[in-house]
C-alpha cells in the first residue's frame, strides 16, 4: 500500500488571464518581457514551496522527486495551451446541454486512436464500444478494461473517450469496454450506476474471468468504477481483479478543504460546478449517501484500488481522504499525485506529456493485476 507522487515537477501554469496583467503593469516591451521573466520566476519558485508543503502532508510512504528544471518547459506549455483551449470551448455554455455539446465538439476536433479494432456492442441494453489492440495474436475475450467517462454525468460519451480507451486497450494488451451509460438531466440517478454494473455484468456473461477485469474511469467515471464495486461487494456479487479512479469525485458534499485552497489553480472543477452535478444527480437525496459518494461507504474488502489525481485538483482532498479510510479498511491502495496537473489531464494524452504517463501507469497497474497477464 503506498502512495506515488511521479518523479516530475509541474510548475503551475500561467493563466491566460495573467497575461494581460503582466503586460498591463509595464509599459514598453523589455519591461514586459522582464515582467513577465519575473512573474515565471516567482511561480517556479512557489511551485518548489507548494510541493514541499505538499510532501510534508502526504503519508510517511509518499515519495516525492523534485526534477522541475527539465520538464517546465514542455509540460507547462502543454497545460497551459490545453486550459486556453478548454476556455475557448466552454465559456458562454450556460447549461448542462450546452457543456456537453462544447465537449462533444472539442473532442470531435482530436485524433481517433490508431491500431485498434472498434466493435460497437450491445452490453445488456447498454451502448458500448468493445476495443482492442490490431495485433495479429491478440487473445481477444481474456482480459477486459471496463472503461467508465467522466463528464459530470451529463456528458461524456464513446466518442469522447475512445483515445484514451484505445491507448488503453494497447498498453495493457486487453479489451476495453467503453460504456455510453446515460447521462444527465434525461436520466436521474440510479441510471448511471445502473448501465455501469449492467456492462460489467456482460463482460461477466461474455466469458470474461472476473480476476481477468479491471474498472477504470476518469472524473466522474472514476466515481462509478468505485461504486461498481462497492455494489458488487454489499450483493456478494464477484469482484473485478483491480479499480482504478482518476480524479474521482468522492464527496459530493464537497467537504474537502483543497475545494478551497486550489480553487484558483483547477479552473474546472470547483464549487459551482460540483453544485451543479450535485443537484442533477443527487436531487433532495443526501450528497453524503454512501452510493453516491463512496467517501462515505465501508471498504472492507475492496479490491486493490489505483487513485490517480493532479496537486491542483479541487478533488485533491477527495482522493487523500478516500486513501486514507480505503488504506483503514486494509484495501491494498495506491495513490499517485500528480504535480501541477488539473482536472481530467489523463484524457488528453495526445496533447500532454504526462497524460500520456499517467495513462501507461494504469495499464501497468491493470496488467499487474490481471490473473493472465499478457506475455512479454
Amino acid at each position: 500500500m503506498s502512495s506515488v507522487v511521479p518523479a516530475k515537477l509541474d510548475s503551475p501554469v500561467i493563466l491566460p488571464w495573467e497575461y494581460n496583467i503582466a503586460s498591463g503593469l509595464c509599459g514598453g516591451k523589455a519591461n514586459r518581457m522582464n515582467e513577465f521573466g519575473s512573474l515565471r520566476f516567482m511561480r517556479f519558485f512557489m511551485t518548489i514551496f507548494i510541493a514541499t508543503i505538499t510532501m510534508a502532508f502526504l503519508p510517511a510512504s509518499t515519495v516525492l522527486a523534485l526534477d522541475a528544471v527539465t520538464q517546465v518547459k514542455a509540460s507547462n506549455g502543454q497545460i497551459d495551451k490545453l486550459i486556453r483551449t478548454l476556455h475557448q470551448s466552454y465559456d458562454g455554455a450556460e447549461n448542462l446541454r450546452e457543456r456537453r455539446a462544447a465537449f462533444e465538439r472539442l473532442m470531435a476536433s482530436t485524433p481517433d486512436p490508431t491500431r485498434v479494432q472498434i466493435r460497437n456492442v450491445n452490453a445488456n441494453g447498454v451502448e458500448a464500444d468493445l476495443i482492442w489492440p490490431a495485433r495479429l495474436h491478440h487473445p481477444i475475450g481474456r482480459r477486459a478494461i471496463l472503461y467508465l467517462h467522466g463528464g459530470g454525468y451529463y456528458s461524456g460519451s464513446l466518442r469522447t473517450h475512445r483515445n484514451i480507451a484505445g491507448s488503453l486497450a494497447k498498453a495493457a494488451s486487453a479489451d476495453v469496454l467503453l460504456v455510453g451509460y446515460r447521462l444527465l438531466p434525461e436520466h436521474p440517478f440510479p441510471a448511471q450506476i445502473d448501465d455501469a454494473l449492467a456492462a460489467y455484468r456482460w463482460l461477466l456473461s461474455s466469458e470474461y474471468r472476473p480476476e481477468n477485469i479491471v474498472i477504470v474511469g476518469d472524473s466522474v467515471g472514476g466515481t462509478l468504477a468505485i461504486e461498481a464495486a462497492l455494489n458488487q461487494l454489499r450483493m456478494n456479487g464477484p469482484l473485478p481483479a483491480a479499480v482504478v479512479a482518476m480524479s474521482p469525485v468522492t464527496d459530493f458534499a464537497g467537504t474537502g478543504a483543497s475545494m478551497t485552497t486550489n480553487a484558483e489553480n483547477d479552473p474546472f472543477m470547483g464549487k459551482t460546478e460540483l453544485e451543479v452535478i450535485r443537484n442533477a444527480y443527487i436531487g433532495g437525496g443526501s450528497p453524503t449517501d454512501p452510493e453516491r459518494s463512496p467517501l462515505y461507504a465501508d471498504m472492507t474488502g475492496f479490491p486493490p484500488l489505483l487513485l490517480q489525481v493532479g496537486s491542483r485538483e479541487t478533488l485533491l482532498d477527495d482522493t487523500r481522504r478516500l486513501e486514507d479510510k480505503a488504506r483503514k479498511a486494509g484495501v491494498d491502495v495506491t495513490t499517485e499525485v500528480w504535480p501541477g496537473m488539473i482536472h481530467q489531464w489523463q484524457i488528453f494524452p495526445f496533447w500532454v506529456d504526462d497524460a500520456r504517463k499517467s495513462n501507461a501507469k494504469v495499464a501497468a497497474f491493470a496488467i499487474a493485476h490481471f490473473a493472465d497477464r499478457p506475455e512479454e
